[in-house]
């Protein structure tokens, strides 16, 4: 390929394109040009067809070849990261405001904001890719992916961030809520709240005096409450044993860990608590955080766990009305009174049947539904069989044992309550099945109590609503599992905290994109991370771009409503030499 320039009576110059070879003249032996063909004007060429040209040689040429057949150049391949989660995490890192919470949170701070926000992208991007330590945080972010303006940072400076996230949560977690619930039309009048826990594998707790300065400091912030007020606990991620251990590690230290969430099951906050707070305190916290939100009536839904007089009492504050669900083999007076109730079932949506059931007269009159899953019957007495039929064989020829060998085996079928309840000792202290209590227990299979203080609700919506519990529970399953929240590398109270924290980020981000997609994070992370960014170094210049989209990831930004990366990200001259 050659280009000739002609000189204009009016002074300007237009270069043509022509491609030639050269052939010895047969006289002279000179070499001359020999045109074989006029591409015309080099400003009007049609550089389409060039493309389809070269792509046409390219073909019997080996790759390597083709890469390096300009002008003989040679092409080195410098580094190669995956891209695609971390571009679709940022996208929507920005979209949900999570980027303009922590910016505006940082104008009244003595901080970088973009390099704070960045880090913290980090952070949590690698908590949804590939969860490991804040110290593995620093080389996975400088090594293995390709994060847009991330600056390198090291242990210090996550921390930092870190700190600053704690610090400033209350404004960063009422942004994201403002701009999440605006973006998604969330719908903020149903509260789904429940609580789990997290562990260490240390054998002593945190000294009382961490709980002592979170109490000092929330008192500073609160005005004192009244001698009636009920209690509010301090939130603080200080470790403590508790014999209520989600995990059933009550040998280990633990936090309490409370999620709030929409019937999306987007969650919209995450709180720590000492690990022996007990549920019904934690709900009193979560009620004055959210209050301070200023939403519109709301009806939280919550289990058992969070059942008392006195936290109805509080959930009804400022016009809100409650869903709880109550205990049935260790039912209050008016729980009992609500299941001997007779009454017609009524089969609403799938096979599930509810009836409803009012306890008291006037203004003290309590509203219950009582629902039946067929499913969850055959399940309850099939479950019941296999411990009767395993009690059953632990007992057998007991009679003829010694006294204290039985009594060593009622200590150790005690360790298993789902056991203990069916057995029973007579007077001569054998052992025998208890028939009534196996009889008592039957009456429940199936069923759940839910108590309300909302009369516009129907027994359905009750049932419906109260179902719907499972989104918190796949938010822990996913805080626990994909997320990885343990093993936790900190042990400072305030690190513990902002590491929940950082979590809860992380849940945010990918329950989004599965409600969006209508897929696991699972599978979208992993056909998101086929996507790489390849760096690239010739004679001419380093070059940075990505691999070409497949039809999935097209899919996934399509549903997502995230255009495609282009296709260059960076370019750079070669530096000429002097």
């Amino acid at each position: 390929m050659r280009e000739t320039r002609r000189t204009n009576k009016d002074g300007s110059v237009v270069s043509y394109l022509q491609l030639a070879h050269n052939e010895r003249h047969p006289v002279t032996g000179s070499p001359v040009a020999k045109v074989i063909h006029n591409f015309g004007r080099a400003d009007k060429v049609d550089r389409e067809a060039l493309r389809r040209l070269v792509a046409s040689i390219s073909r019997f040429l080996e790759p390597g070849e083709a890469v390096t057949a300009p002008e003989g150049s040679q092409v080195e391949i410098l580094d190669a990261r995956r891209f695609g989660g971390a571009y679709v995490l940022d996208e929507l890192w920005h979209r949900l405001g999570i980027a303009q919470a922590l910016h505006d949170a940082a104008g009244s701070r003595r901080v970088d904001a973009d390099v704070v926000e960045r880090v913290l992208f980090a952070l949590v991007a690698q908590r949804c890719l590939e969860p490991a330590s804040k110290l593995a945080a620093v080389s996975w972010t400088r090594e293995r992916v390709a994060l847009t303006s991330c600056p390198g940072f090291d242990d210090q400076a996550a921390y930092a961030a870190m700190d600053f996230l704690l610090d400033a949560l209350g404004q960063i977690a009422t942004g994201i809520f403002d701009r999440t619930a605006h973006l998604l039309n969330l719908s903020c009048d149903v509260i789904f709240v429940d609580t789990s826990s997290t562990y260490w594998e240390v054998d002593v707790a945190d000294d009382e005096i961490e709980l002592a300065g979170a109490r000092q400091a929330e008192k500073d912030k609160q005005t004192p409450a009244g001698d009636d007020e009920p209690v509010v606990p301090v939130e603080a991620a200080v470790r403590q044993f508790s014999k209520h251990s989600k995990d059933h590690r009550t040998d280990l230290p633990q936090v309490v860990i409370a999620m709030a969430v929409t019937v999306e099951g987007i969650p919209i906050r995450c709180w720590t608590f000492p690990g022996c707070t007990s549920d019904q305190l934690v709900i009193r916290r979560i009620k004055d955080d959210l209050g301070a939100w200023s939403l519109n009536r709301l009806l939280w839904v919550t289990d058992s766990g969070f059942n008392s007089a006195t936290n109805r009492a509080y959930l009804q504050r400022g016009g809100d009305h409650y869903i709880v669900c109550e205990r049935l083999r260790a039912a209050s007076t008016d729980a009992k009174a609500a299941l001997a109730r007779p009454g017609r079932y009524h089969q609403v949506q799938g096979n599930l049947s509810v009836k409803e059931v009012r306890v008291g007269d006037g203004a003290r009159a309590q509203r219950f539904c009582v629902a039946v899953n067929p499913e969850a019957k055959a399940r309850d007495q099939t479950v019941r069989a296999n411990l009767v039929a395993y009690l059953t064989k632990r007992i057998a020829g007991s009679d003829a044992w010694p006294q204290q060998r039985r009594d060593e085996l009622v200590g150790e079928l005690r360790q298993t309550p789902g056991l203990a309840r069916f057995l029973r000792r007579t007077k001569d202290h054998k052992l025998r099945l208890d028939k009534t209590a196996i009889a008592r227990d039957a009456h429940y299979d199936g069923k759940w109590l839910i108590r309300t203080s909302d009369d516009t609700l129907t027994p359905t919506d009750l049932a419906l609503a109260y179902k719907q519990l499972f989104q918190v529970e796949r938010g822990w399953r996913d805080l626990k599992g994909a997320l990885r929240l343990r093993p936790v590398y900190h042990h400072r109270e305030d690190r513990i905290r902002s590491h929940i924290q950082l979590c809860w980020l992380a849940l945010l981000l990918i329950r989004v994109a599965e409600n969006a997609t209508g897929d696991t994070w699972r599978n979208l992370r992993h056909e998101l991370d086929r996507m790489h960014l390849i760096t690239l170094a010739t004679d001419d210049g380093r070059i940075a771009q990505r691999t070409a989209t497949t039809q999935r990831q097209r899919q996934i930004l399509a549903a997502l409503q995230i255009r495609e990366p282009a296709q260059i990200l960076d370019y750079q001259l070669p530096t000429p030499v002097e």
